[in-house]
């Protein structure tokens, strides 16, 4: 099998709009199927893009859901939720997969980001 064509600008302009469009949609169905038909592209030619980033597009959905959850624990006015709660807007939503997955990524649990954020630890 051949590979998608993905050259140029053009190539880097697809994967600026993807990655905009999976910021903005990350409690949303972000699967590679749901992410190209948004695109009007294959899911090939949308592993492709992602392949020349050096990253996969399931990665970086994970990733940037992290990130999110991290920003939100980290947010004063967001205290008075539960971890569980914040990992559930993003997609994230069973928590021992969430309370595994964000350790592996940031080598703390929720709750110690929370207390580091709090001036405990």
């Amino acid at each position: 099998m051949r590979a998608c064509p993905v050259v140029g600008s053009g190539a880097a302009e697809a994967l600026e709009r993807v990655l905009a469009y999976i910021d903005d949609r990350l409690a949303e169905d972000l699967s590679p199927g749901a992410i190209a038909a948004a695109h009007h592209i294959s899911v090939r030619h949308l592993h492709a893009l992602f392949r020349a980033s050096g990253a996969t597009v399931g990665d970086h959905v994970r990733r940037r859901r992290l990130e999110r959850i991290r920003r939100d624990l980290l947010d004063p006015a967001l205290k008075h939720l539960p971890a569980y709660v914040l990992a559930s807007r993003t997609g994230l939503g069973e928590a021992s997969h969430f309370s595994r997955v964000f350790r592996a990524e940031f080598g703390l649990s929720p709750r110690a980001v929370r207390e580091q954020a709090r001036g405990g630890a």
